[in-house]
């Protein structure tokens, strides 16, 4: 059995629809009670967990940072633990915000991390925490996730192109659009491995061909058949309380190299989610 924390999200909610999973929602297990994520583990007895569930509100963390490492880190360290003390892979997504997002070289897992946001540094913290659990676990960064539900960049820009026929678009942050379904399948291959006895580590998924978000906004109105002009702005004329790395490209190649998955095509990606959201 396979038990997954969160229940709505975005990936979450491609999990269910391509496996038969447990899923736990904030009433079956509340990641702001890590003894309460570590006791469902307990109870549940399953056979592997993924953890789809996290602090998200990334502006929002920059007031609520203490909220938010509970959330993203001593939960997924609660569970980790309890996992190897039960001897079960556990697997959980991370993001591209704990680099600075500094240069044009897509990342590599060596890479030097130093987030520049509250939610970068919960992050992180979420997957030292992992690390020391002691156990077999397995922690998937991904960048820019986006489905048919669930709030997200593809979602906002259909929202928008209903009342607007112009729009000012951040051009100098560059990174992979991911979609949800393909982190779903790479999570639910990489669990399956490693119940097989695969090892696990840290892990790099990020679409590709690498775009701007001016550019991805572009690729949205094209394929949804919108006619929407986009302005290209810096990420100074887009004031945010929490600050965005400009390079959220990811090296990919050592998910290949492990275990066979290459990046997804989120231009498929995209083509796959207009057609549900038509």
């Amino acid at each position: 059995m396979i038990l997954v924390f969160g229940k709505t999200g975005q990936v979450a909610t491609e999990l269910q629809r391509q496996a038969n999973v447990t899923a736990l929602g904030r009433d079956d297990a509340d990641l702001s009670d890590p003894d309460a994520c570590a006791a469902a583990i307990a109870a549940h007895r399953p056979d592997v967990v993924i953890n789809a569930a996290a602090y998200t509100a990334v502006d929002a963390a920059e007031e609520n940072e203490e909220h938010a490492t509970i959330i993203n880190a001593k939960a997924p360290g609660a569970m980790a633990s309890t996992c190897a003390d039960l001897g079960i892979p556990f697997v959980h997504v991370s993001t591209d915000y704990v680099f600075d997002g500094s240069g044009t070289k897509p990342w590599q897992e060596t890479d030097m991390t130093a987030p520049l946001n509250a939610y970068g540094r919960s992050k992180l913290a979420g997957e030292q925490a992992i690390s020391l659990s002691g156990g077999q676990w397995a922690v998937l960064r991904t960048s820019w996730v986006f489905s048919a539900h669930g709030g997200n960049f593809v979602k906002s820009m259909l929202r928008l192109a209903e009342s607007r026929d112009h729009l000012t678009i951040v051009a100098d942050q560059v990174g992979g659009p991911t979609p949800a379904a393909d982190i779903a399948a790479t999570l639910l291959t990489m669990a399956q491995a490693m119940q097989g006895g695969q090892r696990g580590g840290l892990y790099h998924y990020g679409g590709q061909p690498h775009v701007s978000w001016a550019d991805f906004a572009r690729a949205i109105f094209a394929t949804a058949g919108r006619s929407v002009t986009v302005e290209d702005i810096p990420t100074s004329g887009y004031p945010t309380p929490a600050q965005r790395p400009a390079n959220s490209r990811l090296d990919g190649a050592k998910l290949l190299a492990d275990f066979g998955i290459a990046p997804p095509d989120w231009q498929k990606g995209l083509a796959r989610v207009l057609q549900e959201l038509a």
